[in-house]
């Protein structure tokens, strides 16, 4: 019998190398970490809002949508920890104190931990999950503009090329889901007047 090879192909390589740059380097991996990676609009946050909503769904149609874009946040929550962990893979302790990390650096050292951009534990408070399909699926729609916000701020704060287009990327990748989400609102709204739900 041969052996099944379970590895998949990255939907996209994250080319990112650490090059240290003393001005924002240090400040910007972990601005990016605690944004995208543990913060309230950051992916883990939205992989798990969406895939908890997919049950209060009437449709499959929208079932399969929630579920396929909540798997598809948890692919982008490990791409920003690639890029987390090659930005600070050949730090010294150090470069990591004159950054004025060296508080962070004491508790994880370059641990990749969900915090938000004051340090505080990613927190179930930052998702919201009503029941209500329609209020569900506004509220999602709010959470990719503000991802696809975010993402557009911090490809502003970098000059690193690599780092410019995955983060573009993931903010188009924001767009489509933004789009989809409305797609499945006229959906829902659709099946919920032809149900005759008031």
């Amino acid at each position: 019998m041969a052996k099944q090879d379970n590895r998949k192909a990255p939907a996209y390589r994250c080319s990112v190398e650490h090059i240290y740059c003393p001005n924002t380097s240090f400040r910007f991996t972990l601005g990016m970490k605690n944004k995208k990676f543990g913060g309230p609009n950051g992916e883990l946050s939205a992989a798990i809002r969406y895939l908890s909503q997919r049950y209060s769904m009437p449709t499959g149609r929208a079932k399969g949508v929630l579920t396929d874009i909540g798997t598809e946040e948890l692919a982008h929550w490990e791409m920003i920890a690639t890029m987390v962990y090659k930005l600070t893979k050949g730090a010294t302790p150090e470069e990591i104190r004159r950054a004025d990390l060296g508080s962070t650096y004491a508790i994880w050292d370059k641990g990749i931990f969900p915090s938000d951009s004051n340090g505080v534990p990613w927190t179930s408070a930052y998702i919201n999950t009503m029941g209500d399909p329609i209020a569900d699926l506004h509220e999602d729609m709010a959470a990719e503009q503000k991802a696809r916000a975010t993402y557009e701020n911090l490809i502003n704060l970098t000059d690193d090329v690599d780092l410019q287009d995955a983060l573009k990327f993931l903010r188009e990748r924001e767009v489509v889901h933004f789009q989809r989400f409305g797609e499945t609102l006229d959906h829902l709204q659709g099946y919920m007047n032809g149900k005759k739900y008031f």
